[in-house]
């Protein structure tokens, strides 16, 4: 009975053991090391693996926001900008969840200098603290040991990361390259577009603009969440954008009377990060030749991945840059596109 007890306890401790070496060396998330060169990794679930990219890769520029950056191609970034840059997308995040993020990865790396942001346009009218998301792998996010138990013993990491990670390596498939993380590839043009948009029958009466809680809550969020990060970095360049949205995001702010609060929003949100001397601040919303085309968008909002490669190149060459001598006439100019467009023009096609 005692042999038997030995005998089954040791075999635990080997079991443990082992487990824990494999996790360790495989580490699908890169909580404990940077990735091996012989070993096959397949990047895809960002909020598990962002904050091991920020650990252990080697980077000196950062691309990060939601799903409207997921098809930034790093190596286009690299050859423009000069740098070596890692991509740092969640999808649906709010503007806190991405600065809290972005902050991380800035703390860590005294080599940052470069930050691609894209500022989802319609997130500026929302509160600081705006969150969707929930379930954290909270044990990634600590320098606490102890819970790392949590990851090696962890079911859904042992299916969905360690072992996948050895089959590609056994059969040897490549890495998912930094290009094709979280990247999407999906049907474009004006039938996808309009299979997910939902138009009010009657057009609202135009909101004249913000309350003053509204402009309050505004300046907030932009404050707390974009300025703050850039003023606690003032060596990193923040190269920031708003999201260029399809004709049809525009005809929903016109048809629900809600144009002129965001363009609102948008004045308010401008004029606090232009106080930023890092701060490179961008607008591509009077790109109509983009914007107007439905074989750009999958919906209302998202444009594909030959867009990303657009705004790369504008970034770098300082087109649509925005300034402090610049912005009121933008602004008009936007204003007075987006007001008078023959948007019943859309659903005549």
């Amino acid at each position: 009975m005692r042999r038997w007890f030995i005998r089954c306890l040791s075999s635990s401790v080997i079991i443990v053991l082992v487990m824990a070496a494999a996790a360790w060396i495989i580490d699908p998330y890169f909580h404990f090391h940077k990735p091996f060169s012989f070993l096959s990794y397949r990047l895809y679930d960002e909020r598990y693996t962002n904050d091991g990219i920020s650990r252990h890769f080697d980077y000196d520029a950062i691309i990060t926001g939601t799903s409207m950056a997921q098809n930034f191609k790093t190596s286009e970034a690299d050859e423009l900008f000069g740098a070596k840059f890692v991509k740092e997308t969640f999808s649906g995040a709010g503007f806190k969840e991405l600065s809290q993020k972005l902050t991380r990865a800035l703390a860590r790396n005294g080599d940052l200098k470069t930050v691609i942001w894209s500022v989802d346009y319609n997130a500026i009218l929302r509160d600081r603290d705006y969150d969707i998301y929930e379930g954290y792998p909270e044990y990634l996010y600590d320098d606490n040991p102890l819970n790392d138990v949590n990851y090696i013993f962890n079911k859904a990491v042992w299916y969905e990361g360690i072992l996948p990670n050895l089959v590609m390596t056994l059969t040897g498939q490549e890495s998912t390259t930094m290009d094709e993380y979280s990247s999407w590839d999906k049907e474009l043009g004006y039938e996808c577009v309009m299979a997910g948009y939902e138009r009010w029958e009657e057009r609202a009466e135009m909101s004249p603009g913000l309350s003053d809680e509204e402009r309050e809550m505004v300046a907030e969020n932009i404050r707390q969440n974009l300025v703050e990060p850039a003023n606690a970095y003032p060596d990193t360049t923040f190269y920031l954008f708003y999201t260029p949205y399809s004709i049809c995001y525009w005809d929903y702010l016109n048809q629900e009377g809600l144009m002129l609060r965001q363009l609102e929003a948008e004045q308010i949100a401008t004029e606090l990060l232009l106080q930023c001397p890092n701060v490179r601040l961008y607008n591509f919303n009077d790109r109509y030749d983009i914007i107007t085309d439905f074989d750009n968008y999958r919906d209302r909002e998202h444009y594909g991945a030959h867009i990303n490669s657009r705004i790369l190149e504008w970034l770098a060459q300082g087109e649509g840059v925005v300034t402090a001598d610049n912005y009121l006439e933008l602004l008009e100019q936007e204003k007075n596109y987006y007001l008078n467009y023959d948007y019943e023009e859309i659903f005549n096609e």
